[in-house]
């Protein structure tokens, strides 16, 4: 019998609480005008947990579900779909939760643990023609674009003829010019070790790439950074530990002492030509962008937290009294020189998380960029949230609020062509509105965020906080 979630846990009520019911709505109604040259479907991946956990749940742990908002001739449509993992097959047709967060062993059912299941709840992104599902444990999860149905050929898995060597990144980085996609795997040696793969895939789906590289120790590394010459990998001082888990305390935790340690692998050569940068402790989730100057430095822009959020220290206790919220920081970096340092500069004191950009200029330099503002993981109290854009060049910036506590998705540019210039085209973000406990799928222009939404396609259900998203061009 499924239980009941529990109460007690803000990342499962409001906003965070998970829908039960699988959707499909072919006709959203529709406030401002549609801009009639939007093509293409905004897919969103977050966690939803099918049933009830066993153990402490984690926003991080539950079962993903893709939202999908196909737009075509003015018109929108509506699908959600759980990723059907097998670790989701097997709780679906025994009616309960078998597994604790992030696979805990303490709390997972055998038959669970030995799948070494995917939960694919934290990205999902369109590359050779392929729609994957992401998480950062394991290979992608291939669906069908227009049902959302599994269709990797491996119980649902891609792995690229078996070539994998470890994890899967939810972040991998798409040269736009040569259509390679380059990714990494932490943990790539059994759970909560610390060697991190590197590797890279062919637009037409050929791994080109496959390293280890040791690692300082066993850190949660969620995203990293590429740019021309260089694979940037950042590991943080949130580490992880088995032995800690099997023993009922934090399976990953704050150790601010151990430090930050940045390894710039160059694309061009091997894991042994890796160069390491210290840097103090802090977390960072994601960058925005990251480039190479005309002079050779290596520049990466990113939301900064001073502490890691949503983890405690090693013993369970709180790592701060408030939640930590994360700001926009450039990195500069001189690699040809031998000091064992880099430039930091603050660009905004606001907080945000989920920074985007226009992805066809990744691995550029670049002047827009967009973030939710506000304190995205603090849950169960009342905040503001909007979409901010940046203008690189000028300094400026502008935000757009909604009502009071509505929350706003990660903002997902589209261009207005192809060939559009930097910038030219439309944020898509999901906003839920919190009096009303639905979501509109909102499109702005993106460099005059300020004035609103020019389209708000209406939902009568709600698509819980999620993470990551991204828009695949033409029809289904």
């Amino acid at each position: 019998m499924a239980k009941a979630f529990p109460t007690d846990n803000p990342f499962l009520r409001g906003y965070y609480a998970p829908v039960n019911t699988e959707a499909d709505a072919a006709h959203l109604h529709i406030t401002g005008e549609m801009p009639k040259e939007l093509c293409g479907t905004l897919y969103r991946n977050g966690p939803n947990p099918q049933f009830a956990p066993r153990g402490p749940y984690h926003w991080f742990g539950g079962d993903g579900m893709i939202h999908a908002f196909h737009i075509e001739n003015g018109n929108v449509s509506y699908k959600n779909r759980w990723v059907r993992t097998p670790k989701w097959q097997i709780e679906n047709k025994e009616g309960e939760g078998l597994s604790g967060t992030f696979g805990n062993p303490r709390y997972t059912d055998p038959r669970v643990f030995a799948l070494n299941s995917t939960i694919a709840n934290t990205n999902i992104v369109w590359h050779g023609n392929k729609l994957l599902a992401l998480e950062e444990a394991h290979a992608p999860f291939s669906l069908d674009p227009a049902s959302l149905m599994p269709v990797g050929p491996k119980d649902g898995y891609e792995t690229y003829g078996d070539k994998l060597c470890g994890p899967f990144t939810a972040h991998p980085k798409t040269d736009p010019t040569t259509g390679e996609m380059v990714f990494f795997g932490y943990s790539a040696k059994g759970r909560f070790t610390k060697e991190v793969s590197i590797q890279s895939v062919t637009a037409d789906g050929k791994i080109t790439r496959a390293e280890i590289l040791d690692g300082p120790y066993p850190s949660m590394i969620h995203d990293f950074a590429v740019t021309k010459n260089w694979i940037v990998l950042p590991v943080f001082p949130l580490t992880s530990s088995m032995e800690r888990a099997m023993g009922g305390l934090p399976p990953f935790a704050w150790e601010p002492d151990k430090g930050s340690h940045i390894a710039f692998i160059p694309r061009g050569g091997t894991v042994a030509d890796v160069k390491w940068i210290s840097a103090p402790p802090c977390y960072v989730f994601h960058p925005m962008n990251h480039f190479e100057t005309a002079d050779g430095k290596v520049v990466v822009d990113v939301m900064k937290y001073d502490v890691a959020p949503l983890f405690p220290l090693p013993d369970g206790s709180p790592s701060t009294t408030e939640a930590p919220a994360a700001r926009l920081f450039r990195w500069t970096f001189d690699l040809s020189g031998h000091a064992n340092t880099f430039k930091e500069e603050q660009l905004d004191d606001r907080a945000g998380e989920f920074p985007r950009f226009d992805e066809r200029f990744t691995m550029s330099d670049y002047r827009h960029g967009w973030i939710v503002s506000g304190n995205v993981v603090e849950a169960g109290v009342r905040r503001s949230e909007g979409i901010t854009h940046y203008d690189l060049q000028t300094g400026r910036n502008v935000t757009w609020n909604a009502g009071v506590d509505d929350r706003f998705g990660e903002p997902v540019f589209v261009p207005r062509t192809e060939d559009a210039a930097e910038g030219d085209g439309w944020v898509l973000s999901v906003i839920y509105r919190s009096e009303e406990g639905r979501s509109d799928l909102a499109v702005f222009e993106a460099t005059d965020i300020a004035k609103g939404p020019v389209a708000l396609a209406h939902l009568s259900s709600r698509v819980p906080a999620g993470f990551h998203g991204n828009w695949r061009p033409g029809p289904l």
